[in-house]
């Protein structure tokens, strides 16, 4: 274990005693942090010629919050709960100096101390919430003591990290300093001395009682977040900081407790760690190539998103077109994007305009001579794309890495097109490609490891969350997609209505059902791949009819103004036509209709997700099932909460799936069948968290 000396140190300056944080890379509240922090009290309490404590952090952070690697294990004392309550409780002064951030369980242990003093830059929060969970050291007792209840709420149920200037006006810090961290605590403790700081126990503060904040709260999460626990949980403890602080504190700690064991918690611990999982792959020690200059193919709604998450980034980009009114549409696009970006936030104002400078565009492919990576986002045809890598392969410069963002095609064969195969990989965005995170990275037979490694550092810089994948019609995502899709094609078929299975699966958790997320990415995209794919289909395969003869009208959904729902009015409605169009297709295929309940939608439809990824599994199109969870997380709208379907496939245990597509199989046998991974995993009682463990 680590020495806890070695991970907070204790240096005395006449009646100043200095308490730093050193536990790199963001001074993480481990054990050994707790546990030093405890030992150095003691020493500086001690001390009869200390008159004033101080805290503060080395490197990077204060302290960045709880340490990930203790998440799920038995607590160890010293409790950070039992900690804080210590600091604030201490007769000689403690304050605490915070630089870089202060989040968690780091801001609450400066909650407890006596002043608090910020660095220039600072960043301060309660993000429990993300996990499932409240702040259970006090944060939701002290923080209102000195913002109010309504400021805290915000704060706390957003988990928003806000910035120092905004900390100093609600009064979460006392003052904003600029210097290095020792500097600033020095001199703080001086003013201590000297009565130019104000000290004062949090805790002792009263706030008063906000009913209506509290009832407003609520309202609002339960229209935006009806399925989480913890939101609600944390605005009924911060509505427990009107009362003394022990009792306020023991209310805390019981939500605590109830978050903690909660399911949701689970889940959303799960779904931090596959973000943070998905970079281990066996290329992680190779060299990623140059990144300087990235080339985009095509300026249509993907390729425009491209080239804007890459301006975002601080890249250079070159934008190609087929002719100069189709290069300017894709130049606008980018503009506006630019400026969505400033609206939301995620580029300032005054760097709006050097990004688009960034942006260099061309009819002319041959401009790619120079580029260090081509990203080629044309219409999904392969003889359009073999075009195009035969046409790189003899302009780009050797080494450059050739990409193309297909959806679903053999990008082995589009690789076999070129001179160079171990420069081609696939890096399938998903759009709008400047705003979602998930990027697959496609690794081909004979992509080299340094390309990948490319992928991976590409997604990196674009803060994306990279999943690597192999070769198959679809690859992870959208493979898994077409097989749980079809499960909905059969569920209106056989009975239910489209807007049915949307609300049942959007009570489960999704934030849109596979219908109104066929009208949002446009039926027309789906339909061309069913009918790529109508000459391999298998003769004994149900098929439904039902999304053809909607895209033979040409409702393809939002973009036409009419598909499964019409969008004509004020808010979205089912398209009458669609039940007509339903009901000619069962008659058609011999169907009586029956009816599903909500449940036997959310378990058909999650069944067949489960099951088709588990045949990736063994496939090897995806290395570990987290892989999978964070594919769906990141890119298909997978209920977060719920850890991802593999996450998921563990609360309801292999057996029980099993029974379940034996049970199915009985109406259709080829669409229903048990993978043999599955069952080996049913017999032996397996998880899927252990196969993340040994992978």
């Amino acid at each position: 274990m680590t020495d806890p000396r070695e991970t907070v140190t204790l240096e005395i300056e006449g009646p100043v005693a200095l308490i730093a944080f050193d536990n790199p890379p963001v001074n993480a509240a481990s054990h050994a942090l707790r546990e030093g922090l405890a030992t150095c009290l003691d020493r500086a309490l001690a001390d009869a010629e200390v008159q004033v404590i101080v805290l503060y952090g080395r490197g990077r952070a204060f302290i960045a919050g709880a340490d990930i690697r203790e998440f799920g294990k038995p607590p160890r004392a010293p409790i950070l709960r039992d900690l804080v309550h210590r600091l604030e409780a201490l007769e000689k002064p403690v304050i605490s100096v915070l630089h870089g951030v202060a989040l968690g369980g780091g801001l609450e242990v400066a909650l407890a101390t006596h002043a608090r003093v910020g660095i220039a830059g600072l960043r301060v929060g309660l993000p429990e919430v993300a996990l499932g969970i409240l702040p259970g050291a006090g944060g939701t007792q002290r923080a209102p003591r000195l913002v109010g209840i309504p400021a805290a709420i915000e704060m706390i149920t957003s988990g928003r990290h806000v910035p120092a200037e905004e900390a100093l006006e609600l009064g979460l810090i006392d003052r904003l300093e600029t210097g290095d961290p020792r500097g600033v605590a020095l001199a703080a403790a001086r003013d201590v001395l000297e009565g130019r700081l104000p000290t004062r126990r949090v805790g002792e503060i009263e706030v008063a009682a906000a009913p209506e904040a509290i009832e407003m709260a609520k309202e609002r999460i339960a229209a935006k977040s009806p399925h989480l626990f913890s939101p609600v949980s944390c605005v009924e403890a911060i509505a427990a900081s009107s009362r003394p602080i022990d009792e306020g504190m023991a209310e805390e700690r019981r939500l605590f407790q109830q978050c903690l064991d909660s399911p949701q918690r689970a889940g959303l611990i799960h779904a931090f760690f596959a973000e943070r999982a998905t970079t281990k792959i066996p290329e992680a020690d190779a060299t990623p190539r140059e990144l300087g200059r990235i080339g985009v193919i095509g300026g249509g709604t993907m390729g425009s998103g491209i080239a804007t998450a890459a301006l975002l980034a601080g890249c250079e980009v070159r934008l190609n077109e087929r002719d100069a009114e189709a290069l300017e549409r894709g130049r606008a696009t980018v503009a506006k994007n630019l400026d969505g970006a400033v609206k939301r936030g995620k580029l300032a104002a005054e760097k709006r305009d050097a990004a688009e400078g960034r942006l260099a565009a061309s009819t002319a492919l041959e401009d790619f001579a120079d580029v260090d990576l081509v990203i080629e986002a044309v219409y999904e045809d392969m003889d359009v794309k073999k075009a195009i890598f035969r046409t790189l392969d003899g302009i780009c410069r050797p080494g450059a890495v050739l990409a193309t963002n297909t959806s679903y095609l053999d990008i082995d064969a589009i690789a076999a097109e070129t001179g160079r195969p171990e420069d081609v990989i696939g890096l399938h965005f998903f759009s709008p490609a400047h705003v979602m995170r998930l990027l697959e990275v496609v690794v081909a037979d004979r992509t080299a490891p340094e390309v990948v490694a490319t992928g991976f550092e590409l997604a990196k810089r674009l803060k994306k969350v990279p999943v690597r994948a192999g070769v198959c019609d679809g690859f992870i995502g959208n493979r898994i997609l077409t097989h749980y899709r079809k499960a909905a094609d059969y569920l209106v078929l056989d009975g239910a209505s489209p807007e049915q299975v949307d609300d049942a699966l959007e009570g489960f958790g999704f934030a849109m059902g596979p219908f109104r997320v066929a009208d949002l990415a446009g039926g027309d995209i789906g339909w061309a791949t069913r009918k790529r794919r109508a000459p391999t289909r298998p003769a004994e395969e149900r098929y439904s009819e039902i999304p053809d003869r909607i895209a033979e009208r040409g409702w393809f959904g939002r973009k036409t103004g009419r598909g499964y729902y019409d969008y004509s009015g004020d808010a979205p409605v089912p398209t009458p036509e669609v039940a007509e169009i339903v009901a000619a297709e069962r008659d058609r295929a011999g169907v009586t209709p029956r009816d599903f309940t909500d449940e036997v939608i959310v378990e058909r439809y999650m069944t067949a997700m489960v099951s088709e990824a588990v045949r990736v599994l063994e496939g090897g199109i995806a290395r570990r099932p987290i892989d999978i969870d964070a594919t769906f997380l990141f890119g298909y709208g997978f209920p977060r909460f719920r850890g991802g379907p593999m996450h998921y496939a563990d609360t309801v245990g292999a057996a029980e799936l099993v029974a379940r597509i034996e049970r199915y199989a009985t109406d259709d046998p080829h669409f229903w069948q048990v993978p043999d991974m599955l069952r080996r995993m049913a017999r032996d009682g397996a998880t899927f968290a252990e196969l993340n463990e040994e992978a």
